[in-house]
């Protein structure tokens, strides 16, 4: 065979090996990327991706607590056990490196409940979206606890449920007279990550509202109408009602 033929087929050869590496490299990332968002989680932290990790932990018997999307002493204990286990830093702390072990730990695992929505309700919305809703936490919440932000970004996701009101973000957020930020302008401030956070947390299914459609703030609501609502909760300075 000729130098040129030889050296032909070597550089065949040379593009298949590397492109079956890449092809590897590609299986492995799917194999062992996780599932959950990008934000570290600690004590104290709420949404869909605690809904997920106390699913995981769940299946591999280190969490016995409620799957409530809530980072308490329970699902702490349970990641600090977990990652002793697995010889990783024992901090309670769940970032990039114990999100990946835990996918890997649990391949077999199949979401369920609230969890099993987590995914598909964050496809359901643009990124066009996900920034009005954004824009609406800052502007009406910004300054209120985070708690308080997440139920401002819920009370818009109920509403795209409720029959009286329109099916997509934009309608419900620009319905004439809904929101006051819109009103007077504030709602075109640039939001902040806290309120892209808040937002995916409502879209992950935190409701902490229980089920609100209307919300306001009692020290500055000037209409009668809305005191006739009934009430939930007070979050902060707003009350929430239906």
């Amino acid at each position: 065979m000729s130098e040129p033929i030889v050296r032909h087929y070597r550089k065949k050869i040379g593009i298949c090996f590397i492109m079956s590496v890449l092809i590897g490299l590609s299986c492995v990332q799917l194999q062992t990327g996780f599932a959950f968002g990008d934000q570290t989680l600690r004590y104290g932290s709420r949404g869909g991706d605690v809904y997920e990790l106390q699913g995981r932990l769940q299946y591999l018997g280190y969490y016995h607590g409620l799957i409530d999307g809530i980072f308490g002493w329970q699902t702490e204990r349970a990641v600090m056990d977990f990652q002793y286990k697995f010889g990783m830093t024992v901090d309670g702390v769940v970032g990039p490196k114990t999100k990946n072990m835990l996918v890997r730990a649990t391949p077999g695992w199949q979401a369920s409940g609230r969890a099993a929505t987590t995914a598909v309700r964050t496809s359901e919305f643009s990124q066009e979206e996900i920034t009005l809703l954004a824009r609406a936490v800052y502007s009406e919440a910004r300054g209120e606890p985070y708690e308080g932000q997440v139920a401002i970004a819920a009370v818009i996701l109920n509403r795209l449920k409720h029959s009286s009101f329109p099916n997509t973000i934009s309608g419900v957020i620009f319905q004439p007279r809904a929101f006051t930020a819109v009103d007077d302008g504030q709602f075109w401030l640039e939001p902040n990550e806290l309120a892209y956070k808040a937002a995916r947390d409502a879209i992950n299914g935190w409701d902490p509202t229980g089920g609100a459609i209307y919300y306001f703030n009692p020290d500055t609501a000037t209409s009668a109408w809305i005191w006739s609502r009934p009430q939930i909760k007070r979050i902060g300075k707003h009350i929430f009602c239906m």
